[in-house]
């Protein structure tokens, strides 16, 4: 299969992946768990993100994960998280709306915002996205350590 040179179609595939993978947490937490809606989010938020940095600099930018680039990702989820928490809260809150629903709808909401500040993050220069058949023997080759 062709790999997808859209960095846009690629971003929706890893923020839909990511996604499922957050709401699966937040549903477990809040049923299986016990745990407060918000505290439910926030936990299941900060599991997805450590996973949707892999995916992104794999998938998405086809960039290297560098340790620095890992320890600065969480500065992109500081819009991510404001803004679906706050809209988990106006939801469930403020609109009354199902706290199972709630955040799927605020994940939507903070997609764009992701999207401007993790690329900025992750694809500093041009020589950093990697293309063609060969990404895997360059990144290994150019970052075996995991340090930027």
């Amino acid at each position: 299969m062709k790999i997808i040179n859209n960095q846009i179609i690629r971003f929706v595939i890893v923020g839909a992946l990511n996604t499922a993978i957050y709401y699966l947490l937040y549903l477990i937490f809040i049923h299986l768990i016990k745990l407060d809606y918000l505290i439910s989010h926030i936990l299941a938020f900060i599991l997805s993100m450590i996973g949707s940095f892999f995916m992104n600099t794999h998938f998405t930018y086809k960039t290297k994960p560098t340790l620095k680039k890992f320890l600065q990702f969480p500065l992109t989820y500081v819009v991510n998280i404001s803004v679906t928490t706050g809209s988990v809260y106006i939801l469930v809150d403020l609109l009354g709306w199902d706290k199972n629903i709630s955040p799927l709808v605020a994940s939507l909401i903070a997609i764009p915002f992701t999207f401007i500040v993790s690329k900025k993050i992750l694809v500093r220069k041009a020589n950093d996205t990697y293309t063609g058949p060969d990404v895997k023997q360059r990144m290994h080759r150019e970052d075996t350590s995991f340090n930027d």
